[in-house]
């Protein structure tokens, strides 16, 4: 129920998207201010958005070269912690923020953190290029990667080559402090917890490389991190039916099981402007230019509905 409630959310919000990584024509074309902008700019958070914040840091500083920025990605959780000190005016992640973070931030401001929906993910499962099987599902993969299963080998998923049946999954998952593990955990594996034999990797490259060179490993990651040494599977959400590529039209839809939107958090007090330094690049996040960059780091665009609702929640939607 919970996967469903999610995707549905996604979906809804979603539905005037256009797939295939096109950029919705609705969106606005960012406008240079000619009055100035200047300063630093840090961005401490998640891994799996880093590249794509530089890629914004530097379309950005195309525009405003006097601006500093600083991107730090070492997973989700370093997000909250860093906004609540004051030590990052962006905090990206690839997972909402739970409660307790959210409870922590509104003790010390006295409101809640400020949820952008960036950019849309999908979380891809990677396996060697050499690997047999083309689909997995939701079931398999809680039955693979948590402790509420048994130990497999790829004939249990399917590979009939002798020289594939007999052998264990060799897994890869990303570190708990990364919002993608949170989210494999909650989606996937139905909150249970990881298996001990589950290999935990630093970032999001290091799972796709450790695949690259394991020929019987299987792991997770944006989707964005596919190398010609790996390829990904169909995922369906049950074992049997028709598995789905994770793409946008699938995204969008809610048939692609494991697509989720890509956060940037930030402390803005409702009652006061947004300052001009973070409004002009959140206003870059949310252009054509901004979209642009999703698609170069190979996540996907969101939509102008999208885009209008999260500048309005910081004021910026008619020029705030």
């Amino acid at each position: 129920m919970l996967k469903t409630l999610v995707l549905a959310a996604l979906a809804l919000s979603t539905t005037s998207a256009t797939a295939f990584q096109e950029i919705d024509p609705q969106l606005p074309d960012y406008k240079v201010r000619t009055d100035g902008i200047a300063g630093t700019l840090k961005s401490i958070g998640s891994d799996t958005i880093l590249n794509l914040m530089t890629n914004w840091t530097e379309v950005f500083r195309e525009y405003y070269p006097a601006v500093q920025v600083q991107v730090e990605g070492k997973g989700s959780s370093t997000a909250p912690p860093a906004l609540l000190d004051n030590q990052a005016q962006f905090g990206p992640m690839s997972r909402e923020m739970e409660s307790d973070e959210i409870a922590e931030f509104r003790a010390r401001f006295g409101y809640e953190p400020t949820a952008l929906r960036a950019a849309i993910d999908c979380i891809a499962i990677f396996v060697n290029k050499d690997c047999p099987i083309e689909t997995i599902s939701l079931e398999q993969l809680e039955e693979a990667f948590s402790v509420a299963g048994e130990e497999l080998t790829w004939g249990d998923l399917g590979a009939t080559d002798p020289a594939w049946a007999t052998r264990p999954l060799s897994l890869y998952s990303r570190n708990s402090a990364s919002g993608t593990y949170k989210f494999f955990k909650k989606v996937a594996l139905n909150r249970n917890d990881y298996k001990e034999s589950v290999k935990e990797q630093p970032g999001s490259a290091g799972v796709v490389n450790a695949i690259s060179s394991d020929p019987y490993g299987i792991g997770y990651s944006g989707v964005g991190f596919r190398t010609p040494d790996v390829k990904i599977l169909r995922v369906s959400e049950y074992t049997g039916e028709d598995g789905f590529d994770p793409d946008l039209e699938a995204a969008n839809s809610g048939d692609y099981p494991l697509a989720r939107f890509l956060y940037v958090y930030v402390n803005h007090d409702p009652r006061t402007p947004l300052d001009s330094l973070r409004g002009e690049f959140i206003r870059m996040i949310f252009s054509k230019k901004g979209q642009e960059a999703v698609i170069r780091d190979g996540a996907f665009p969101i939509s102008a509905g999208v885009a209008t609702e999260e500048l309005t929640k910081v004021g910026l939607a008619t020029g705030g």
